[in-house]
């Protein structure tokens, strides 16, 4: 793709080309008008018959004059010269006219026009400025999210963000307004500045730019996408419905100029060319949702095992959409676009971690968010603001987008974190055991008894606790206890000791219960408000197996540490051996196998497996595997060990009641002696994906925060981004180059003057929308003014100057966002697609609401509101012939097997960006000769 450098040299050689080309032909007709001025002055004394004779040397010498009409037919009363002195300029709405303007030597009026020329350029970079400021607020408004609760194929109830706006209608309206605001708002200035008068200005720019908008973007598009690659339109019907548009716009306008009242613009006329606006809007959007005829359209119609004709499947893309990740089940559109970014980010942490296998999560999730917020879907708004920071020297939008995530990921993770202390904090007083459940020994002594205290700490609380016979009895085998305790104001736990009493005698193991009540006012009592507690009896070997048949954890856990218990004993040293069975979590994959033997020293009542468990960031996961217990062991040399087998040496009837006792204290295993491990997702990176997911708006990136922001951006030299996010392992910080620094300080004054304006994050955005869109209007003004003085300086109609120098300013920073738009999308619609669809609006609200109003106007004061449709209606003519031809080379590369798409493809893509090209030139060259009256339609 040619560079932004190389481009803005060529549309700036091809400016000065044609600037010198028209100054040279004013300079003649200039000279043919003086030899015409000479001729008649000689001729005024004579008689009244010479003063024919010198209308007929002046038509001869291409004054323009019929033969019927008088000599002050030529001047235009919409022409900014004076009806005195047909090369006096008359006084502009806002810019003060240069001075003097009579007896001025064409040397003057070169340097005026060269002046006026380098004025137009420094006030269309001003434009554009504003322009990206009123863009970054339309981007703010249209990316408006509302909290929409779906539900899941499996039942669960998610809540999600989504936009307000749709995207069509956000495209065709704020958008398009966004992107044609100086076009329009030049048409609606004009008509108040010539006293509610038609003039050429603004109905030629808004023709030029769309005749620059439909050739010139699409060409250089379709060139500046690589070899081998292509990019197509997605939005097909949404497209073809705005084409349908744009064209008719152009042909209502040749309609109501030439046909239906000519030279007359009535009032139903001008309301009707706007109202057209709404009806584009309405319409794109049943189109895109498939209402109407449409849901009738694009199926597949085939016949079934019982001979039925029914429908089939759309498009795979559109089916995509509208089902969810099981297969048929049909998902709500919010809900799948909400899943497919969400996979979108699993797919692209995936690969990070492949990449980066030492950096921990949460770098990986930074570097994650900035991918997703670089890869996400990019409104128009987006490229148009890149482009003009591109341009101006002001802005990395890659250094924005890496601050974004790293704010995201840090207010993320303290928003979870401010949730986990909350959930206490709103809650009432509650107190409870913890942990509910006590094993202890029975020679242990005393063992300590703790109760908390969660939800509101401030105040004094108190509650009762007394200990319960179960197996156990008080004073047999522990020492019954009964008290209060007390809370005082921010203490959360309070501990007490009960006592145990040892004896000799082998037993079963035993529990008692200790139980709280009596709680003081406001404090609920919750589950375990009962404590159970089991008295291991230490003359036996002990029973070993797992707590429970199943253990839940998360992936995130690291290394799991599986508790193995033993119970009914405690006496001696035990060996139990271990290892882990795959399931449907595999080994190496989902955990590290292990396999080994835990040894329990005598009194000791629980050891640990320790499982190394395996992270892959899933958002969804839920595998099981296995751990098994051997047959436990009493280790060689043990002192139980030598008693038993010392007795195993016995016959049976020769064994006493304690010997007996002896054998059955042999270590064995319990009923659960395997469990079965469940690895699930982690329920904080899956929060962190949604939140974060929900947070990967770009829009972000495009508003600020405060004017402090605004000042210190438009005080600073940013190096451009040439990478354009694709070089992800670049590391090192750019420099400014030589050129930013050029840009930065030409720009200057615009950017530190329209920092001024408010900050987006404002009230939505819509405080900045409102001064943005004034504040164009006033330049935009200036520009009119200047474009006038321009051409009336240079002897170019200001129809010539609209459509040939007017619109290509306004036209660059579209230019430059629909090439970074057509390298960085996959597809066409933000590049090319909404080149129509602009068009139709730059008609329906540029020329519909100028001449509404100038209509209304006229009528109200008896009058009518008249248009001359020679230039303008011969523009639009011509534009909708040609612009015919341009949708037909589209339509033949859509569906042309080599090419397939509207963009890019093999080398015939330089043929065709050529054609479309000479179409534009063409444009100017016929509108140019017609304005001139060279021939006459």
């Amino acid at each position: 793709m040619l560079s932004f450098l190389k481009l803005l040299t060529l549309i700036a050689a091809c400016a000065i080309f044609l600037l010198f080309a028209y100054t040279t032909t004013a300079y003649s007709l200039a000279q043919d008008a003086e030899l015409a001025s000479g001729m008649t002055m000689i001729n005024e004394t004579s008689s009244l018959a010479n003063i024919s004779h010198s209308r007929s040397v002046r038509q001869a010498l291409g004054a323009g004059a019929d033969d019927t009409t008088d000599d002050t037919d030529d001047v235009d009363p919409r022409d900014p010269r004076t009806d005195d002195d047909p090369t006096e300029c008359s006084q502009g709405l806002v810019l003060p006219l240069w001075m003097p303007q009579k007896n001025i030597t064409w040397g003057d009026r070169a340097i005026r026009g060269f002046v006026y020329f380098i004025l137009m350029i420094y006030l269309f970079v001003g434009v554009s400025i504003i322009s990206d400021r009123f863009m970054a607020a339309i981007e703010a408004i249209t990316s408006t999210e509302r909290t929409v609760t779906i539900k899941q194929p499996n039942g669960e109830k998610q809540t999600v963000r989504v936009r307000v706006w749709n995207e069509t209608v956000a495209n065709l309206t704020l958008m398009a307004l966004g992107s044609s605001a100086p076009e329009i708002m030049l048409s609606v200035i004009e008509i108040y500045a010539k006293n509610f008068e038609s003039g050429d200005l603004g109905p030629g720019t808004i023709v030029g730019s769309a005749a620059y908008n439909l050739f010139v973007i699409i060409a250089l598009c379709m060139i500046a996408i690589p070899t081998g690659e292509s990019r197509r339109i997605k939005h097909l019907r949404v497209f073809t419905v705005t084409a349908i548009f744009s064209v008719f716009a152009y042909i209502w306008l040749w309609a109501i100029l030439a046909v239906i009242s000519p030279g007359v613009i009535e009032v139903w006329e001008g309301i009707v060319t706007f109202l057209l606006f709404p009806v584009t809007v309405i319409w794109a959007y049943i189109a895109e949702k498939r209402l109407l005829v449409y849901k009738y359209l694009d199926k597949n119609y085939r016949v079934n095992k019982r001979g039925t004709v029914i429908s089939g499947e759309r498009d795979a893309v559109e089916m995509d959409t509208e089902k969810g990740r099981h297969g048929s089940v049909p998902m709500d559109a919010d809900a799948a676009a909400f899943e497919e970014a969400r996979r979108e980010y699993i797919q692209v942490l995936t690969e990070l971690r492949q990449k980066y296998p030492e950096a921990d999560l949460e770098q990986l999730e930074m570097m994650a968010q900035e991918q997703i917020i670089s890869r996400g879907s990019k409104s128009r708004a987006f490229y148009r603001v890149q482009a003009t920071r591109k341009m101006i020297g002001s802005g990395n939008l890659m250094r924005k987008i890496q601050e974004r995530a790293h704010s995201d990921l840090n207010e993320v993770k303290a928003q979870l974190n401010r949730d986990d202390d909350s959930d206490d904090e709103d809650q009432p007083t509650r107190i409870y055991f913890e942990p509910g459940h006590y094993t202890v020994m029975e020679n242990c002594g005393e063992f300590e008894v703790r109760v908390v205290r969660r939800g509101d700490i401030s105040k004094y609380s108190s509650v009762e606790f007394e200990t319960q016979d179960g197996t156990a009895t008080a004073g047999g085998d522990y020492i019954g206890r009964k008290g209060v305790l007390t809370f005082p104001p921010g203490v959360d736990e309070q501990r007490f000791k009960i006592e145990i009493i040892d004896d000799d005698i082998f037993e079963e193991d035993e529990c008692f219960y200790i139980r709280l009540f009596n709680p003081s006012e406001n404090v609920t009592l919750v589950v375990p408000q009962v404590a159970t507690v089991m008295i291991l009896d230490d003359d036996h070997a002990g029973i070993f197996a797992f707590s429970d048949s199943v253990q839940e954890i998360s992936e995130s856990v690291g290394i799991y540490e599986l508790p193995v218990m033993r119970y009914s004993g405690a006496r001696g040293t035990v060996i139990v051996p271990y290892w882990t069975e795959d399931d449907t979590a595999k080994a190496g994959k989902d955990f590290e196998p292990v396999q080994g033997e835990l040894t329990f020293e005598d009194n000791a009542t629980e050891q640990f497996i320790s499982v190394p468990i395996l992270e892959e960031s899933s958002y969804e996961k839920d595998v099981t595997f296995k751990v098994h217990l051997g047959e436990p062991r009493l280790a060689p040399g043990d002192e139980l060990l030598a008693q038993i087998q010392e007795v195993e040496k016995k016959k049976i009837e020769d064994l006493d009641e304690l010997e007996r006792i002896l054998l059955l204290s042999k270590p064995k295993n319990g009923e659960l002696s395997t469990v079965r491990i469940r690895i699930r997702e982690s329920k904080e990176f899956r929060a962190t994906v949604d939140k974060l997911v929900a947070k990967a708006n770009v829009s972000a990136v495009l508003g600020t925060s405060s004017w402090k922001e605004q000042f210190k951006d438009a005080l600073t030299v940013v190096p451009a981004d040439e990478s354009e996010f694709d070089n992800e392992d670049e590391t090192e910080e750019e420099i400014p180059g030589c050129f930013d620094y050029i840009s930065h300080f030409v720009c200057l004054f615009w950017k530190v003057l329209f920092a001024f304006v408010p900050p987006t994050d404002l009230c939505g955005g819509y405080i900045t929308f409102c001064v943005s869109i004034i504040v164009i209007g006033l330049v935009t003004a200036v520009i009119g003014d200047a474009a006038s003085y321009f051409g009336c300086a240079l002897g170019i109609k200001d129809s010539v100057t609209a459509i040939c120098f007017v619109a290509l300013g306004t036209s660059i920073p579209d230019t430059f966002a629909s090439l970074i738009a057509a390298k960085q999308d996959d597809t066409a619609d933000n590049s090319i697609g909404n080149v129509t669809g602009s068009n139709a609006v730059n008609v329906y609200l540029g020329i519909g609401l100028a001449w509404s109003i100038a209509s209304i106007y006229h009528m109200s004061n008896g009058n009518t509101f008249n248009v001359e449709p020679g230039t303008i209606g011969f523009a639009v003519a011509l534009f909708c012939a040609l612009a015919m031809i341009a949708f037909g080379i589209m339509m033949y590369r859509r569906n042309s097997k080599k090419i397939g798409a509207e963009l890019g493809g093999p080398k015939s893509k330089w043929v065709h960006g050529s054609v479309l090209i000479s179409l534009w030139i063409l444009y100017l060259i016929i509108s140019t000769l017609e304005a001139y009256h060279v021939f006459k339609i």
